[in-house]
């Protein structure tokens, strides 16, 4: 749970930097941060399916999970559904921040993996890069929204400790071969998710999530027989 506890900790803190910073950060400066943080996820994103690749026993596993993962979440809308649903509770200034912290704090790769690999190897490199771009986040959207942003770390507390836990609970049922196969697909999320930010490419990372459910299934499956 550490790596959880410091991106909350980060957030909190983001939120109080942010804040001092009443008039919003100037354009230029939330560029150059968000640059950065998009080269960061890319990256790590491409990092994770280096390392796992080499190890997988399904080779095309990954282009079949992110295919059927990508039609099933365009199919179901789920980018637009989850903005309208934080459109529906937007009616303030604070309501649109605290739901759009809130969306971009927990429905991402490196916030669902995170607590995964925390939980089944005592890894927190995707939590602690979480953490840093959570920091960056919160900072910049309680420089527009005030102090109310740090309300969004209790969800994400809460968010991450049940995956963790679930995760805890699932351990011994989510063997070496799922979690290889779930690492190259959720590395080539992450770098999509680099990729928005950078503004190279709106991948519709949100759409792409059912990607991670297939290699689970599969695995699973592969397991009985």
């Amino acid at each position: 749970m550490l790596g959880t506890i410091i991106n909350t900790a980060t957030i909190l803190t983001g939120s109080v930097i942010g804040s001092v910073f009443k008039k919003g950060l100037k354009e230029k400066h939330q560029t150059a941060l968000f640059t950065a943080m998009g080269l960061a996820a890319a990256g790590l994103g491409i990092n994770a399916v280096v390392q796992n690749m080499p190890k997988s026993n399904f080779p095309v596993l990954f282009i079949v999970s992110l295919a059927l993962g990508g039609l099933l979440g365009t199919t179901w809308d789920l980018e637009n559904r989850f903005n309208r649903l934080a459109d529906r509770f937007s009616k303030g200034e604070l309501s649109k921040g605290l739901s759009t912290g809130i969306l971009l704090f927990c429905i991402g790769t490196l916030s669902i993996l995170g607590p995964i690999q925390s939980a089944l190897y005592g890894d927190n490199t995707y939590l602690y890069t979480n953490a840093t771009l959570d920091f960056v986040t919160s900072m910049v959207l309680a420089s527009t929204y005030g102090i109310g942003i740090a309300l969004t770390a209790g969800v994400l507390f809460c968010w991450q400790g049940g995956i963790y836990l679930l995760a805890t609970l699932l351990g011994p049922f989510m063997t070496p071969d799922m979690m290889t196969e779930l690492s190259i697909v959720g590395g080539f999320l992450i770098a999509c998710s680099g990729l928005s930010i950078l503004n190279i490419k709106d991948c519709k990372t949100m759409n792409m999530l059912p990607s991670l459910v297939v290699p689970i299934a599969f695995c699973a499956v592969a397991a009985l027989f």
